[in-house]
Parts: structure tokens; sequence; C-alpha cells
């Protein structure tokens, strides 16, 4: 009966916005990523560039397999682009390696919210996986002190997506701004770079959210058990 309680509703808004996030991020991207920018220089050459350019000549840059899993790994201090972004010369293909190479220059600049999610990644990883078996132990002995450990558990997920809300902003903007100050792209161009980096935000955004709202609703079952 657990999984069919009318708190499941709550979640349902967080769906469904993550769900069109996720297709506002495709269309963008494939969209842009068949308008060539008119410098016709590749995506991996920009960042390359760019990197140089600020100060992080010691970050490598490599390929990574799947589509849109680019990212900046600080470990290794590698810049990671995916196919479809790597040979690309793209208005998508550029402005999602400028937004990468912003997080480079976040970890150049010491950037306090990404050393705080960097931080708080191996509790959150843990509270994560252990939050709903925690939980369900909690309600199946009637136990209250157990239901709200899986509760903060969960909470630091939620943590988690809102310290990486400043982090992608922050990296979108200096993004734009090193494509607009370098020449890279045109100010069309820029607004096209700028439609992809936006709708990649709303992915984050999402993940708030729903984050937020399954946290209400594990709030709402705990309070309607101790209330039994």
């Amino acid at each position: 009966m657990f999984y069919f309680d009318w708190t499941m509703l709550l979640v349902l808004p967080g769906l469904l916005l993550g769900l069109w996030a996720q297709h506002r991020v495709n269309s963008a991207f494939s969209e842009y990523s068949r308008v060539h920018s008119r410098r016709g220089v590749r995506a991996e050459e920009v960042s390359a560039e760019l990197l140089r350019r600020s100060g992080n000549d010691d970050v490598s840059i490599t390929g990574v397999a799947g589509n849109l899993t680019d990212h900046y790994d600080p470990s290794s201090n590698t810049l990671r682009l995916s196919q479809s972004v790597l040979g690309s010369t793209s208005i998508a293909a550029i402005g999602v390696a400028a937004h990468e190479c912003g997080h480079a220059m976040q970890q150049h600049d010491g950037y306090l919210p990404l050393k705080l999610r960097s931080a708080i990644v191996p509790v959150v990883n843990i509270g994560s996986h252990l939050y709903f078996p925690i939980f369900m132990a909690g309600i199946l002995f009637s136990w209250e002190p157990l239901i709200y450990v899986g509760i903060l558990c969960f909470a630091l997920t939620l943590l988690f997506s809102l310290v990486t809300l400043p982090v992608e902003f922050d990296a979108s903007r200096r993004a734009v701004s090193m494509l607009q100050s370098g020449g890279y792209l045109s100010e069309d161009e820029l607004s096209g770079a700028r439609k992809v980096l936006n709708a990649a935000a709303m992915t984050y955004v999402s993940a708030v959210v729903s984050s937020l709202l399954q946290l209400l609703r594990l709030l709402l079952i705990a309070r309607s058990r101790s209330d039994d």
C-alpha cells in the first residue's frame, strides 16, 4: 500500500518537469548541432585555446562515450568531451565545450561552490544509496528515529542539487563571456549557444524541484506514521 498512497502524486510534477527539461536540452542541442560556426574551428580546438588563455594549460582533453556526457573531471584535471562535441564545429558543441572549460576555470580559481560540491560528493553518494533501505526499515519496524535518519540521508541529495545550481550557472556565464571576448562566436551564434546552455541549466533546476518534492513526500509519510 505504501507505494500507492496519495503522496506519490507529489513527485509527479518533478518527474514531468525533468522529462520536459531533458526534452528541451536534447532538442536545443540537436537544433544547434546542425548550425556550424562561421570560423569553422572544432570544439576541441576552442577548448584548448580557452584553457590556455585562462591559465589552465595542465588540463588534458579527451573523448568520452555517450551523448551529452561531457564533463570536467577535477580529480584527474581532465576535460572529457563526448564524440558529438569533440570534433564538431557546431554552435552547440562549442557552447557545451566552453561550459566544461568554465568548470576547469572554477577549479583553477578555487570557486567555493565547486569545492563544496566536490567535498560532499562521497557523503551524498552514500546517502543516496542508503536512504531508501533505512527509511523502509524504519517504516517496517515502526521506529521513528530510523525513519528520520533515512530522510536525513535523502536530504543530502537535495543539498547537492542546490549546491550544483550556482556551479552550473557560473560555468555557463564564464563560457559565454569567454566565447564573446575571444570572438569565437558572433552575436547571433552566441544566442544559439545560450539557448543550449540555458536548456541544460533547466535539468539542474528540475533536479532541485524533484528532490524537494520527494523530501516533502518522505516527511509527510513520516508525519502520518507518527500520528497513527
